[in-house]
């Protein structure tokens, strides 16, 4: 029990008289002072039972106990309100389920399956499942499944950044055991497309199974343990470009995984823009012509106007041809009606410079066709594609993929952009653009345009780079549009009523493209709102 009596040197003695005041203070603030001591003690020992009876309490809580401390903690939100929560424009983002294509607020659905006859649906299916599963095998770049580290291991090793040469050798850094208490040791490393061995001089008795899969180290000295495990190497044995190993490492009851990225890196290619490097070495111009003579050449006096020495390449897939001779362009002649995207390739194919500018053949350039200004932008940032604006018309939308299910994923469209791009105030990241853009040749040539799609397609192009291209569209930067006049002569206005036939979609090219995102990008509808 705490004695709280005043000290003898605060309180009076017996029967005595009050003496002088104390020098530098008064009675009253001696008592104060005396009496803080004893207050102080009582508080430091409140605080500390306190804290020792909540140490103790929550030392091993119950079931009971935690329910009755915190029971709303241990209930999930309702589904509406975390649903909402990770939604982006109204496409659920978490948690993951197969999506729907029902939606009441979308406006346009395309449900792919339906262009399918039902009696070639099961063999559809098939085969397209068989061609999924060859596309996973060829392009698994990342572990399968979630690695989960374990709480309290006393074993270290590296969680990310362990890359090799396919068929080469490295050492495997942060492998290491971490206890206090001596006993005898046994590690085991395991490897599905590697094998494992170690610099370290010492018997085959402490280490089994080097140049194999699994290679085991046991010793009851901690130190020498560590000393194997820090020369430890990784060697690929099987070969291919591009493919991750998941190594395991197991000591006791402890097990740990980490992935080894096998990878041949992409050699470099560029492009020399020669030591003037002005917009001619940079850039070319590309364009697919069909029926549109008169509107082709007006465009390439446009472009000459203002950039006379540039490179201008004409895909021409016109049944009565008619050479271009203006100078600096280059025309590819092609079967009659070969087709928009065969077209687009052709043009594109050709191209020896760093960028190319694609045109419609119906553009005209003014004076706000700043090639420069898209140049600037490509060059400082790591976008692939850039587009700018048509007469003015802004256009931009967004691509949003949904995983699915066996039936197939979704792909969303909506207008808008992801967001600004750092730098430059008029430019914004997009899922697509219009036909007036400038883009990474090297980049497009490894989408490419289907060639199956020989009339009306666009949006098409940038479903198929979805994961491969990144795209921007900057506001500031605008082509014109040739007036829509029509033509007097006889024969311009036969060709002008042909060229609206093949751009016209029918029913039957709607239903082909349906089929054809139904297998080739394994979707099972696309939303556009």
């Amino acid at each position: 029990m705490l004695d709280l009596r005043p000290c003898a040197r605060c309180a009076p003695a017996p029967g005595a008289a009050a003496g002088p005041r104390p020098p530098g203070g008064s009675r009253g603030s001696m008592k104060l002072r005396c009496l803080a001591l004893p207050l102080v003690v009582l508080l430091t020992v409140g605080l500390f039972m306190s804290r020792k009876m909540f140490l103790s309490e929550n030392k091993d809580p119950s079931p009971q106990h935690v329910e009755r401390l915190i029971p709303s903690s241990l209930r999930l939100l309702p589904e509406e309100k975390y649903m909402s929560s990770f939604s982006y424009s109204g496409i659920r983002m978490f948690p993951k389920k197969p999506c729907k294509c029902e939606d009441p607020k979308v406006k346009h659905v395309d449900r792919f399956q339906d262009a399918l006859q039902p009696d070639e649906l099961e063999s559809v299916k098939q085969r397209r499942k068989k061609e999924f599963e060859h596309f996973k095998k060829r392009y698994r770049t990342i572990p399968r499944g979630v690695l989960t580290a374990q709480p309290n291991s006393p074993l270290s090793y590296p969680l990310y950044g362990v890359e090799l040469l396919p068929l080469s050798t490295t050492l495997l850094p942060g492998l290491g055991v971490h206890v206090e208490k001596a006993e005898p040791f046994q590690v085991t490393l395991t490897a599905a497309l590697g094998a494992f061995n170690t610099l370290a001089d010492v018997s085959s008795e402490m280490v089994q199974g080097r140049g194999e899969k699994e290679m085991t180290i046991s010793s009851p000295h901690l130190e020498l343990v560590n000393f194997i495990l820090q020369h430890t190497t990784y060697t690929s044995t099987v070969y291919n470009i591009h493919d991750v190993d998941t190594v395991t490492l197991t000591m006791g009851p402890y097990v740990a995984y980490f992935p080894v990225l096998i990878r041949q890196p992409r050699l470099p290619w560029l492009h020399d823009p020669g030591a003037e490097r002005n917009i001619n070495s940079l850039v070319t111009i590309v364009t697919k012509t069909f029926l549109r003579y008169q509107k082709l050449n007006i465009l390439i006096k446009s472009i000459h106007k203002y950039y006379p020495n540039i490179t201008i390449i004409v895909a021409d897939d016109n049944d009565q041809p008619e050479k271009i001779l203006e100078p600096n362009v280059e025309q590819y002649f092609m079967p009659f009606a070969k087709g928009w995207f065969a077209g687009r390739n052709l043009a594109v194919s050709q191209v020896t410079t760093k960028y190319f500018l694609w045109v419609d053949d119906d553009f005209i350039f003014i004076e706000n066709t700043t090639l420069e200004k898209l140049v600037d932008v490509l060059e400082a940032t790591n976008l692939d594609l850039v587009g700018g604006n048509v007469d003015g018309n802004f256009f931009s939308f967004r691509l949003l993929y949904e995983e699915g299910d066996e039936d197939g994923d979704c792909v969303h469209w909506r207008e808008g952009s992801y967001g600004p791009i750092e730098g430059f105030p008029n430019c914004v990241f997009t899922g697509g653009v219009v036909n007036f853009f400038m883009a990474h040749t090297v980049r497009v040539q490894s989408v490419g345009f289907d060639p199956k799609l020989a009339r009306v397609a666009h949006t098409e192009f940038f479903i198929d780079g979805m994961g491969s291209l990144l795209v921007g569209s900057c506001k500031d930067i605008t082509v014109g549009h040739q007036k829509r006049n029509d033509p007097v002569d006889p024969s311009r206005v036969e060709n002008m009523k042909r060229y609206g036939g093949f751009r016209t979609n029918t029913g039957e090219q709607v239903t082909f493209k349906m089929q054809l995102h139904y297998f080739k990008n394994r979707l099972k509808c696309y939303t556009k709102n």
